[in-house]
């Protein structure tokens, strides 16, 4: 695991006290410009109540130093609930 995913990962559950965080790097053969190609997923109560537009600044809020090494990212920002709902599918 790469120390960027690491590092995105550890900053994910301080700042947002999830019940799930995963950090997949998907970089290999897919950088245009030597940056990560990143798929978060967090699963935390704060989403509760709150739309999935915002969810994502939230997540990107709290990234936000990170953003500079990293060339895309794909956030999926669920409550307990949804994620539950998701396994269960």
């Amino acid at each position: 695991m790469s120390s960027l995913v690491n590092e995105v990962r550890e900053k994910c559950l301080a700042e947002l006290s999830p019940t799930h965080v995963e950090c997949i790097d998907q970089t290999i053969g897919n950088s245009c410009d030597g940056g990560a190609k990143l798929e978060l997923h967090v699963v935390s109560a704060v989403f509760d109540g709150v739309p999935l537009l915002k969810r994502h600044r939230q997540v990107n809020e709290v990234i936000a130093e990170f953003m500079p090494q990293i060339h895309a990212i794909t956030i999926k920002a669920w409550t307990p609930a949804q994620y539950e709902a998701k396994q269960k599918a």
